[in-house]
């Protein structure tokens, strides 16, 4: 459906005239529309999984390992703290405000939201998103992407099968669309995808200075560091994985592998061997491995690949007619090499050598560069691994895994700098679509001249004495 200016203008109207009727404000009413919500991803499902297999090529099992099953949790986990993270808080006034003793922090929801989400987990992008800005109170437009067509439209009907229009609406389109969503006034604005777009998003959001959270997979990319001393079998099974899954499209996934040159030769085997063994000798002609999302992506690949031939020592190969293109392994690759000065989002991976006695100046690299979204450590040294994850620029990453971190309960989710801004995933989901509000309660008694005038003479001098006292 092809929409004007007028019509995303009076969706907007329309949601920002609910929000103001104070509906959204109860914490139960909230709890109510996500278990509504959560149903309608379960008694869609189906649906959901022919969509995925359409877009990208996801079989059933990994549609909902990585799309549909976390949408679900994640739903589960917000239903289950809604109501104590919703509580306002209460505070001691403290002494300077005698004789007030009571301070409230109500967490207010912003109002009318806007959502953009991305093409490569359609379900979870969406929904994980939708869930935080309902459990904090607030109405939501969604602009879903038009490269993962069919998930759009079974999203687009789920929503409007599950909530009137005014609460909370999706709508399909491309860019010129999601432009038309910008030059309204939003309340929030969260919006998921590359770098280059999310300058342009937050530029439009300057213009009524709107509250902007930002996912994105950050401009270099992702590196994993597998130092001499790792578990290499381990390794390369947890790494090849995580590869294949999405076909390498994924915000979090690994851009490039520096591997210490000491293993480098023992390493390739086994990730090589790995590759075989969980998707086959001829994975571009396998119906489980995800494909790609457009024939720009797949030429790409293509093109890559011929740049670097000489260096394929795994895969290279692809099948235009159905998207799907080999996990490639291009090794050696120089750490100054434009192909890891970049996110690939793509099935190619860059192999860069370095001797294990220079691991920091590698770390050292890659806090130079943008900030990465994930890193990946692979070594015996966890002492080691730690100090380089506690002090490095990042959204998060595994010691010894992949992609788990941000599935665990309770801790944020989201990059800085180029690989984002804010945070959510449960109670960081509510905090990120609700703004803390401060209000004390005064008193109509024992209320002292403290902070009046005269602040000269005597009076003055004893109140300096007295204020002397809150240092102390």
């Amino acid at each position: 459906m092809a929409y004007t200016q007028e019509e995303i203008s009076s969706i907007v109207r329309a949601q920002r005239r609910f929000f103001r009727s104070g509906m959204t404000l109860d914490a139960g009413w909230r709890i109510k529309q996500l278990k509504k919500l959560k149903q309608a991803v379960i008694s869609h499902k189906e649906m959901l999984m022919k969509a995925l297999y359409k877009d990208l090529g996801k079989s059933p099992v990994e549609a909902y390992l990585c799309d549909i099953g976390p949408t679900i949790t994640e739903i589960n986990e917000i239903i289950s703290g809604l109501r104590g993270w919703a509580r306002p808080e209460r505070h001691f006034s403290g002494l300077m405000c005698f004789p007030s003793t009571k301070t409230a922090v109500y967490k207010l929801p912003y109002g009318v939201s806007l959502i953009i989400s991305p093409f490569n987990f359609p379900v979870i992008l969406t929904l994980g998103v939708l869930a935080a800005a309902v459990s904090g109170g607030n109405t939501a437009v969604i602009k879903a992407s038009s490269k993962s067509a069919e998930s759009t439209r079974v999203l687009k009907k789920l929503i409007a099968d599950t909530f009137p229009e005014n609460y909370i609406t999706l709508i399909d389109g491309g860019h010129d669309t999601a432009d038309m969503c910008l030059a309204e006034r939003f309340d929030k604005i969260f919006y998921t995808g590359s770098p280059k777009v999310a300058k342009h998003v937050l530029s439009a959001a300057a213009e009524n200075l709107t509250s902007t959270a930002l996912e994105l997979g950050g401009e270099t990319g992702n590196w994993c560091i597998v130092r001499k001393d790792a578990d290499l079998r381990d390794a390369a099974r947890k790494i090849a994985f995580f590869k294949l899954c999405n076909a390498g499209q994924i915000c979090i996934n690994i851009n490039q592998v520096a591997v210490a040159e000491e293993v480098a030769e023992s390493f390739l085997r086994e990730l090589q061997k790995e590759f075989v063994r969980q998707i086959g000798t001829r994975p571009h002609h396998n119906p489980e491995y995800p494909k790609l999302i457009t024939d720009q992506v797949f030429d790409k690949c293509v093109r890559l690949t011929e740049e670097y031939r000489d260096r394929v020592i795994f895969g290279g190969r692809g099948n235009k007619k159905t998207r799907r293109f080999a996990p490639t392994i291009i090794y050696p690759v120089g750490e100054n090499e434009e192909i890891v000065k970049h996110e690939l989002f793509c099935p190619i991976l860059p192999v860069v050598p370095f001797r294990d006695d220079e691991a920091d100046r590698i770390v050292d690299i890659i806090a130079d560069r943008e900030h990465p979204l994930a890193t990946y450590i692979f070594t015996s040294d966890i002492k080691w691994a730690k100090r380089v994850m506690s002090t490095t620029q990042m959204g998060g990453g595994c010691i010894n895994e992949v992609c788990l971190h941000m599935m665990v309960k309770g801790v944020p989710f989201n990059g800085t700098g180029h690989s984002g801004m804010g945070a959510y995933h449960g109670e960081w989901g509510f905090r990120e679509f609700t703004h803390p509000q401060t209000v004390l309660t005064g008193r109509t008694y024992f209320n002292l001249p403290l902070r009046e005038h005269p602040y000269s003479g005597r009076a003055g001098e004893l109140k300096m004495k007295l204020l002397g006292l809150f240092e102390k």
